[in-house]
């Protein structure tokens, strides 16, 4: 299946701390893991990337995650990780889909990301794969067209709920509500009951809520491309 598929390209967060609180973030390493396993069951390469390259700070590092405890042991994913690639310095012409990793971190630095923004346009208007799961739809949150209109306008998504903040107690630490500030952006938002999982396929937009979604995604970016190559 994977023969003629361009590589998929996962972004994660450089943003170390959450907010003022002075605790450590990053990005879910369960919603980096979970969609690679798909990727690599299908056999499509990946490569890794975050906004300032090295080595990403990871947040909810929990080996008792089998896929996390499996990918962790593996040399070569540890490496990828160590040595991401700096986000602004890559070609997006080179990639079939761009999938964004949740995690608090994503808040701080992925809306106001150029190299989010232009990676996402020219990977959507190239007939590419735009999507994201739980914090990682941050990075539709300023994401516009080349008429300048924003990408999830009109679209349904699932993204990390306002509820789900509250839940976790950090209403008043995160920058903005993800949820209702991509409803201002004139997204459908379609909320599931917190911690289920929800994924939401959109066109070329595959989007999931939380962390139980992030299997979900990745099955779904790789059956459109299946469908696709």
């Amino acid at each position: 299946m994977a023969n003629n598929i361009k590589p998929i390209l996962c972004v994660v967060t450089s943003h170390p701390i959450r907010g003022d609180t002075g605790e450590p973030t990053g990005f879910a390493m369960v919603e980096l893991t979970h969609p690679l396993e798909v990727f690599r069951a299908a056999g499509i390469p990946v490569e890794i990337a975050s906004i300032r390259g090295g080595h990403p700070p990871i947040d909810f590092f929990d080996l008792t995650d089998p896929v996390n405890a499996r990918f962790w042991k593996d040399r070569g994913f540890r490496d990828a990780l160590a040595h991401s690639l700096i986000l602004d310095e890559l070609d997006p012409s080179r990639y079939s889909a761009v999938f964004f990793a949740g995690g608090h971190g994503t808040m701080w630095d992925f809306a106001d990301s150029p190299a989010v923004q232009r990676v996402i346009r020219d990977i959507y208007e190239t007939g590419g794969i735009v999507s994201a799961v739980c914090h990682g739809p941050a990075a539709l949150v300023n994401a516009t067209l080349s008429d300048g209109s924003h990408l999830v306008a009109g679209k349904k998504l699932a993204a990390f709920t306002d509820e789900e903040e509250a839940e976790v107690k950090y209403t008043e630490v995160v920058p903005y509500l993800l949820a209702t500030t991509l409803k201002e952006r004139g997204a459908l938002h379609q909320p599931a009951p917190n911690w289920t999982e929800k994924v939401v396929v959109d066109g070329r937009l595959i989007t999931g809520q939380n962390p139980a979604s992030a299997y979900g995604v990745g099955q779904a970016i790789v059956d459109q491309l299946a469908q696709k190559s």
